[in-house]
């Protein structure tokens, strides 16, 4: 029997990951590698399969299958999904006939809402929680860059099968995917949700890259009120992070590339639909839950919803 996984969202991250999978499992008859994929990047994988640029190679990869016809899709047993957040109900609609009460599904989202969306969806499947660190984006379709070394995922769940978590783990350590099995994911999604939305609303909100924001004092201040909001919302839902997470997320920072943003901010230059809504709103609609102030974070909402 063949082990049939989709990738979902062909970006920085579902690219990348899908990618080294594909690599890896070609010629195997035992997993198939699926890009569901449409428009351009359809058309240019089938032809001439995906490119991944890295600082030291390229490498050109094929996936068993690209499409968008859930009838050539067929059904999986796990799914990748790592489209932007605000694609995952259109995104799922269209494919939804691929997955079977046993598909297992593994969200690779900016924000920390996707998993109980999905779940939603669908309540019967294995929902499970993840995050990646890395560095990638979109250079043209068909073609990932990847900048840096720097590559982590993270995944894990408090009620899936043991036995199917420890089987995609085993998947994705044959490819040579850096990626940890957690117990605490929860805190894990969040530890990097704290990194990534003062970032990317500080980063949006000021129209600056990271040295910018680091450099200015004023931009710095702002900055530094979206984190600690952030965190205050974090430590009321009871979340076990580090006791100096705020000190670990600045140094995250300053070690970051200086002339960098984040995707929000690339996508609103670029004039296409941003992540607003799971990247800031929801730490605003998470403190009122909470009885937390974000006045920070209310600022930013209220200029970017314009």
């Amino acid at each position: 029997m063949k082990t049939r996984i989709g990738i979902l969202g062909l970006g920085g991250v579902g690219g990348y990951f899908g990618g080294l999978l594909a690599k890896a499992y070609f010629d195997l008859y035992t997993i198939e590698i699926i890009f569901i994929a449409r428009g351009e990047a359809q058309k240019a994988i089938a032809q001439n399969g995906l490119k991944i640029i890295s600082d030291t190679n390229e490498v050109i990869v094929f996936p068993n299958l690209v499409s968008n016809d859930p009838d050539q899709i067929g059904e999986l047993d796990y799914l990748i999904c790592a489209t932007k957040t605000y694609d995952i109900e259109s995104s799922f609609e269209s494919i939804k006939k691929c997955i079977t009460p046993d598909t297992v599904i593994l969200p690779l989202y900016n924000g920390v809402d996707a998993t109980e969306r999905i779940q939603t969806l669908f309540p019967r499947n294995m929902v499970l929680q993840g995050c990646a660190y890395i560095v990638s984006m979109i250079e043209s379709p068909g073609i990932i860059k990847k900048i840096g070394h720097y590559e982590k995922l993270f995944f894990g769940s408090k009620n899936a099968s043991f036995s199917k978590l420890n089987q995609l783990q085993s998947i994705f350590e044959k490819a040579a995917i850096e990626s940890y099995l957690v117990e605490n994911i929860e805190e894990t999604v969040w530890e990097k949700f704290i990194f990534i939305s003062p970032l990317a609303s500080a980063t949006s909100y000021l129209n600056q890259n990271i040295g910018a924001i680091l450099n200015n004092p004023t931009n710095k201040a702002i900055y530094f009120s979206l984190l600690n909001e952030i965190s205050s919302v974090a430590a009321a839902k009871g979340l076990a992070l580090p006791d100096d997470i705020i000190a670990q997320t600045i140094g995250k920072l300053e070690k970051s590339p200086q002339d960098a943003t984040s995707s929000m901010h690339r996508d609103l230059l670029a004039g296409r639909n941003t992540e607003l809504v799971s990247l800031t709103e929801y730490v605003v609609k998470e403190g009122l839950k909470y009885g937390i102030a974000t006045p920070t974070y209310q600022i930013v909402v209220e200029k970017l919803s314009k």
